[in-house]
């Protein structure tokens, strides 16, 4: 279970890159041939929203896993333990109900718009739309994975490191004002 629980956090987390890479490269070559060459790609907004949606669907399993999904945790780890359990089972049936009812209402949406093409890259809505069962089902993937751990408050919190903690502004000098 450990080695498919890690399997699919790599793979979530390659979803998430490529889908930030391939935004950032045709929105930075849209930029370049827009204000270097006048000319711009037709589809390159369009085709970056879709891929952004994508990532933040996809992107949702994860954020669950760090504790970073918006969250009054405070409050619930002021509770005694069993209660504290409780809060977080219940939680746990509000995200996973809701979540199956993307993955259900997502696939009829798929469904509905796979007859009908987007404006600029002209390929079926449904494509598109694919990202919210996607990334609804990845998301119930984690939280089933995840469920024990997320009932103890057991995230795994990924530290900034040192250098992001440390002052950015040096110590001002007792000879700040003289010039040298």
């Amino acid at each position: 279970m450990a080695r498919l629980d890690a399997f699919l956090v790599q793979f979530n987390r390659l979803l998430v890159a490529l889908a930030l890479a391939a935004i950032f490269v045709i929105v930075f070559t849209n930029v370049v041939l827009r204000y270097g060459f006048a000319s711009s790609l037709a589809w390159a907004e369009e085709t970056a929203r879709f891929l952004m949606v994508f990532g933040a669907f996809a992107g949702a399993g994860l954020a669950l896993r760090q504790g970073s999904l918006v969250a009054i945790e405070v409050l619930v780890d002021l509770l005694p333990r069993p209660l504290r359990w409780l809060v977080r089972a219940g939680g746990l049936a509000v995200m996973g109900g809701f979540m199956a009812l993307l993955v259900w209402y997502g696939a009829a949406f798929v469904d509905f718009g796979w007859n009908k093409e987007t404006m600029a890259t002209q390929i079926s809505r449904g494509i598109p739309y694919l990202a919210i069962p996607i990334g609804a089902g990845l998301f119930l993937c984690h939280l089933l994975l995840f469920a024990g751990r997320y009932l103890r408050g057991d995230f795994e919190r990924s530290d900034p490191p040192d250098e992001l903690l440390a002052d950015p502004l040096p110590e001002p000098s007792s000879n700040a004002g003289e010039r040298g």
